[in-house]
């Protein structure tokens, strides 16, 4: 057994051993697991993929005369404003507010909904990236607040508080999507195919952050993460947080399970790991890269992070049906769809991920860097997460897919 304590003694002095989660679970094959305890300290894993339950909140700091902001667009995309006086929460897939900006759309999904390549996510990257950005309130006007609107241009310089509040990221697992039906679908996986033409996955599979750690053992709240380049923190389980999900006998969810939610400081994160993305005919979402570091203080640790992508398992879920629960072609482990092609019904069907695998590694590499050179300690967690939520709408992926 070891401390975290005994493990940060080791970083400050530079003699911690790090390995990243696809280097342990090379030393494990090539050794054992017992070895591989006796040898190792920390093992980095991580992700690059999108996440759209994020956000940013934003404090401008006052105006002369000061302004109690009610309604508020950056670059004409909406941001949240029911909070303090300038404080304010813009969504990842906020989209242009048309009926204000007066200017003409980009392009129209199949029911003739005006949607946007531009959203919250790409305002979020700017900023992070130093790039000014547009701003205009209008205000509710009070005695001490008498200013009843303001236009003018933010960086990241000029605003107070930019941090990162992501109320669901890291899905420890999540879903195949495909499309059985005769028309094209435009989804938050991307564009489905019809008559089975494509097969879209997003979680990065054995070496995603979560399915490390399948029990939530050795993580929680006040965990240090790598989060957007900069240093963040797990604040709470994200929602729709679903551990009781059913599981493999090496405690990996077949389905969406865990999700956690994610702050940090934006100031300090990088437009290289915090990109603003756009899925046609769907809308604008977030590219985020996410880290996590995993202490390791028994030899379960390395026994959960030994599993590898034949032994992890994902549900192929139709669209086609529009409805909250969907009829899935059973479960296929994400060495077949790792392969590029995974077969449904005697079908041979073409697969690509949403998550990035080579940015997903070079997220665990550059955190077993600041750990190797003293950078960035651990943190003991707070509270553990909970394991026994249940969740509303867990047939959605949990009850249908021939596990009963």
């Amino acid at each position: 057994m070891r401390t975290i304590q005994e493990i940060n003694e080791k970083i400050l002095r530079q003699q911690v051993v790090v390995w990243t989660v696809e280097e342990l679970k090379i030393r494990v094959q090539d050794s054992s697991v017992e070895q591989a305890f006796e040898e190792v300290d920390v093992i980095c894993t991580g992700t690059f993929e999108p996440m759209e339950s994020s956000g940013a909140i934003i404090n401008l700091g006052h105006t002369d005369p000061p302004i109690k902001i009610r309604q508020c667009w950056i670059e004409g995309i909406p941001a949240y404003a029911a909070f303090g006086a300038v404080d304010l929460y813009l969504g990842a897939t906020a989209m242009i507010d048309y009926a204000v900006t007066g200017e003409g759309a980009d392009g129209d999904n199949r029911q003739g909904t005006v949607i946007s390549e531009r959203g919250g996510g790409h305002i979020i990257e700017d900023l992070i990236a130093g790039k000014p950005v547009s701003l205009r309130a209008v205000g509710q006007a009070t005695d001490c607040y008498p200013r009843t609107s303001f236009e003018t241009t933010i960086t990241l310089e000029t605003i107070n508080q930019f941090y990162l509040y992501n109320p669901r990221n890291l899905y420890q697992n999540f879903i195949v999507g495909v499309n059985g039906g005769d028309y094209s679908l435009y989804t938050y996986l991307g564009p489905l195919q019809p008559e089975l033409g494509n097969a879209v996955y997003s979680n990065p599979g054995a070496i995603g952050p979560l399915i490390n750690d399948p029990n939530l053992e050795v993580i929680g709240i006040g965990t240090r993460i790598f989060l957007g380049g900069g240093v963040g923190y797990i604040a709470w389980e994200g929602t729709q947080h679903f551990p009781l999900q059913k599981r493999l006998p090496n405690k990996t969810p077949i389905g969406p399970a865990a999700t956690l939610a994610l702050i940090g400081d934006a100031k300090g994160m990088s437009s290289k790991w915090v990109r603003g993305c756009y899925f046609h005919n769907y809308g604008p979402s977030l590219m985020l890269g996410v880290g996590i570091p995993l202490p390791v203080l028994s030899l379960d640790v390395i026994k959960h992070c030994s599993v590898n992508d034949q032994e992890i398992v994902a549900p192929v879920v139709d669209f086609a049906i529009p409805r909250r629960v969907r009829p899935t072609f059973g479960l296929v482990n994400y060495a077949q769809l790792k392969s590029g092609k995974i077969n449904i019904e005697g079908k041979t069907v073409r697969v690509a991920p949403l998550a990035s695998i080579s940015r997903s590694r070079q997220v665990a590499q550059e955190l077993k860097q600041w750990i190797k050179t003293g950078q960035f300690t651990l943190t003991e967690p707070v509270v553990s997460l909970p394991k026994n939520r249940d969740f509303i709408s867990q047939d959605l992926w949990g009850s249908r897919i021939g596990l009963d």
